[in-house]
């Protein structure tokens, strides 16, 4: 384990944690990524978690281990991410993300000036043709097509960029990465879903922020949690001169 892991926790009761996952650090291991693993700093931190969560067999890797862990971003995703630290915070948190009874948002900054204040993405997700690595929305996906349904509100548009809000309302793999390429504005500086594009605003991975999370605890008790702005998203602000703008909707 290394100690240079440092997770800032957002929230904590007996049963569910809420940190701050940083970029660069995946949620938990597949046989194929390279660490750090978040799992391993919830094991160091938290070792009865250790039984908790439901691992996933796979014919390529066998089974892979992911203690405490009901939901995932992708490495280069920051943000709020919820764990469970106890049987019962897994089953609690599993039926809502089930059942749809909680709300995630992100913030994410995509290519292209959007001009309608709000809107829906409601594409089904399948397997890319061309990359086994991608998921992909638009004509010609393969495999199982699964429904995806995606919400977002434009917080500001400048030079180019869009800031937006966005609720995905369904959890695909990639959903929000996907569906933003699928309707030609995808994320700044995604090197798998816009390669195409030079990297933007400073950013040296996917401008995509998991900023809040609104979930009920194990207690029946409504729990919001918001994960601070990154420092390259602030960045961002100020060299679009959207400052004003994000401190206005309380970014």
């Amino acid at each position: 384990m290394k100690k240079i892991l440092k997770i800032n926790v957002l929230y904590e009761d007996k049963d569910i944690l809420a940190i701050d996952k940083p970029t660069g650090i995946v949620v938990h291991p597949d046989g194929k990524s390279k660490g750090p693993f978040l799992t391993e700093w919830i094991l160091e931190n938290y070792p009865r978690t250790k039984n908790v969560g439901e691992p996933v067999d796979t014919k390529e890797y066998g089974l892979i281990e992911r203690p405490g862990i009901v939901h995932r971003l992708d490495r280069d995703t920051s943000g709020v991410l919820l764990i469970a630290k106890t049987k019962k915070g897994h089953e609690c948190l599993k039926e809502q993300f089930q059942e749809r009874k909680l709300t995630k948002k992100y913030l994410a900054f995509v290519y292209g000036e959007i001009k309608d204040r709000f809107g829906i993405i409601n594409r089904p997700i399948g397997r890319s043709p061309k990359d086994f690595r991608r998921w992909s929305a638009t004509r010609g996906a393969r495999g199982e097509m699964r429904d995806a349904e995606t919400w977002y509100e434009l917080l500001a548009y400048r030079s180019g960029f869009s800031l937006v809000e966005v609720e995905p309302r369904t959890g695909r793999t990639h959903q929000i990465r996907v569906h933003f390429k699928a309707v030609n504005h995808p994320i700044v500086s995604d090197s798998l879903y816009a390669a195409e594009k030079p990297f933007a605003l400073g950013f040296k991975r996917n401008a995509l922020h998991a900023h809040s999370i609104n979930f009920t605890n194990c207690e029946g008790k409504k729990v919001l949690v918001k994960a601070p702005i990154p420092k390259d998203f602030k960045a961002a602000f100020k060299e679009l001169g959207i400052a004003e703008v994000a401190k206005i909707k309380g970014l």
